[in-house]
């Protein structure tokens, strides 16, 4: 289980968490919603310490993330795995060297091991044939299911997905959503995805966690939240201020 708890964050004069409480349980998929600049980024790079609160704390599997020495943190964060917003890879290196790294930076393994792996999450995200390739050479989509392959290849308990859609055109997000979602179940993993796509969380989200003015301002499930009167919630909806 992730145990978030009064948490607190300012960067210089700006507040913005103040005073988070959420509880992600295990195997769930939970989808942080919330406009642009409220703390969703913020508080997921708390989670896998990025980030160090100023007050309150994040705790996974029972550890305090901010009391973990170095060698404790490493073997926490290899627990992770993270699909960033932009996929992250480097241009430089092949889809085989991309999703292989962190096995060949730190483990002993060989490399006719590594391409093993990297072949088995490749499948799992459904490309093949494609090793060999560049970055350049992959279409947007191609390079968001690289980036998963690579979040997936230390057999993760927990996946990070942050803005898994953006820039992608609907039946290409459809398809990454459809990925989320099988293998969220397959695997059993814990599964936060950060997102202002109504229509991804619809599909991949077991509840919805809504930040608003630095605190969780909403947790329930999809159909809770569409149904929901407040005012705040349906500004959001309908994508007017408030």
């Amino acid at each position: 289980m992730i145990r978030i708890h009064n948490l607190h964050k300012s960067f210089g004069d700006l507040q913005v968490l103040k005073g988070v409480d959420l509880e992600i349980s295990d195997g769930e998929t939970i989808a942080i919603i919330g406009r642009s600049g409220c703390g969703k980024s913020v508080l997921i790079k708390h989670i896998v310490g990025l980030l160090q609160p100023d007050f309150g704390f994040v705790e996974v599997n029972g550890q305090i993330v901010s009391e973990l020495n170095e060698k404790e943190l490493y073997m926490l964060r290899s627990k992770f795995g993270f699909l960033f917003q932009g996929s992250a890879l480097f241009d430089s290196l092949t889809v085989e060297e991309n999703v292989g790294l962190t096995l060949s930076e730190n483990t002993p393994m060989k490399k006719s091991e590594i391409r093993t792996i990297v072949n088995e999450k490749l499948e799992l995200v459904n490309l093949r044939g494609i090793l060999d390739q560049k970055p350049a050479e992959l279409s947007g989509g191609m390079k968001k299911r690289v980036g998963l392959a690579r979040a997936l290849v230390t057999n993760p308990q927990y996946i990070l997905y942050d803005e898994p859609t953006t820039g992608l055109d609907p039946i290409t997000s459809d398809s990454i959503d459809e990925m989320i979602y099988d293998l969220s179940k397959r695997l059993k993993v814990t599964t936060i995805v950060v997102t202002h796509d109504m229509v991804s969380v619809k599909k991949v989200a077991d509840k919805i966690a809504m930040i608003h003015d630095g605190k969780i301002y909403f947790i329930g499930t999809h159909d809770e939240f569409m149904k929901s009167n407040d005012q705040v919630i349906m500004s959001f909806i309908k994508r007017t201020g408030y």
